[in-house]
C-alpha cells in the first residue's frame, strides 16, 4: 500500500469527516488504540459505522441503533472487512474513542488518563469471536506504520487495546484478535 503524509490524512484511506473532534490539548500522539465494532452486533457491512461516527445513525433501522444513535463518538480509522480503510478524523486531531479510560505509560511510569488526548484510535470492523481477515491485519499494519514514522513517540510499546485501556467497559478488540500475528507482519 502506498501513502503519503499530508497533515494527519492517510492518502490511503477513504476520507469521511465526523463532526466528532476537537482539538488535542498538547498535540501529542503516543499511543494506538485498537478497537472492533459491528453494527447491528456480530454483523458486518453496511454502512452503520460510518453513519454512528457521523452523527447519523437512524435509530429506528435496528433496536439496537436506539440505543447508541445518541452518542456523540469517533476512530480515526476504521478498517472494513475486505481491508478498505476509511478515516474520520485526522491524526493531528483528537478523536472521540477510548472514553473512560487509563494506561500505564512505560516510559513515564505515571498511570494516564484522557487518553484521547494522545491516543490514535483505529476501529477493526469485528467482533470478539470472529476472526479478523488478513486484508484488514494488511491495512492495520500500514496504517500503524505510517503513523510510527509520522509521530516521534509513537513505537510498537505504545500499541495496545480498548480492552487493555478500560477492562470493566470494553473487551474489544476481543480474543478473535492475534496479536501476535499483527506484531510479527509490522516487524517485517
Amino acid at each position: 500500500m502506498k501513502s503519503e503524509i499530508c497533515d494527519g490524512q492517510w492518502s490511503t484511506a477513504r476520507q469521511v469527516i465526523s463532526p466528532n473532534h476537537d482539538q488535542r490539548p498538547h498535540g501529542e500522539v503516543s499511543l494506538l488504540l485498537i478497537h472492533a465494532i459491528s453494527l447491528p452486533p456480530g454483523q458486518f457491512s453496511g454502512d452503520a459505522i460510518e453513519a454512528l461516527f457521523t452523527n447519523q445513525l437512524k435509530s429506528k433501522e435496528h433496536p439496537f441503533f436506539a440505543e447508541i444513535a445518541h452518542l456523540r463518538v469517533s476512530a480515526h480509522f476504521l478498517i472494513r472487512r475486505d481491508g478498505h480503510c476509511v478515516q474520520f478524523v485526522d491524526t493531528n486531531q483528537r478523536a472521540w474513542h477510548a472514553g473512560r479510560s487509563s494506561w500505564l505509560d512505560p516510559y513515564q511510569q505515571v498511570l494516564r488518563t484522557a487518553l484521547n488526548d494522545f491516543s490514535v484510535g483505529i476501529e477493526l470492523e469485528g467482533d470478539d469471536e470472529t476472526p479478523f481477515t488478513r486484508a484488514q491485519y494488511q491495512a492495520l499494519v500500514a496504517v500503524t506504520q505510517w503513523l510510527i514514522a509520522r509521530y516521534p513517540l509513537l513505537d510498537k510499546t505504545r500499541i495496545t487495546s480498548h480492552a487493555h485501556v478500560a477492562p470493566l467497559r470494553k473487551t474489544d478488540p476481543g480474543p478473535a484478535f492475534d496479536w501476535a500475528y499483527y506484531y510479527q507482519e509490522l516487524s517485517r
